[in-house]
């Protein structure tokens, strides 16, 4: 009996296997970096009162699979706010900055109402 060959796959979704045991990887920090060839994203845990970051995952891909990423997620957000509502960043340095920081008795950078 002869097997038939499986064509590429052209267009359209992809058939994706999840084994059963894969275990999910919980981030809230990612580092960025690149070669001239690649992306690489270290995707970090940074708990409160910890010094250091721990690495969890490291993803790397093509600078093109990158950009698909980008467009992916850009398109992911939108379906997302559009159905929870906008999410807004916090101003300051770096998320983690803004999550972690200690709390300060200082109220920061008010705006007056030009009375003294």
């Amino acid at each position: 009996m002869k097997k038939k060959s499986q064509k590429p796959h052209v267009g359209g979704r992809m058939p994706i296997h999840l084994p059963a045991d894969l275990s999910p990887t919980y981030a809230n920090f990612a580092l960025i970096t690149n070669s001239r060839s690649e992306i690489v994203i270290d995707l970090a845990l940074v708990m409160p009162q910890i010094p250091q970051a721990r690495v969890q995952t490291r993803v790397v891909m093509t600078a093109f699979n990158a950009k698909l990423l980008l467009r992916a997620l850009n398109d992911h957000m939108a379906r997302f706010e559009s159905q929870y509502g906008e999410i807004e960043l916090p101003k300051g340095n770096t998320l983690a900055d803004q999550l972690f920081k200690a709390q300060s008795d200082e109220p920061e950078d008010e705006e007056t109402d030009g009375k003294s």
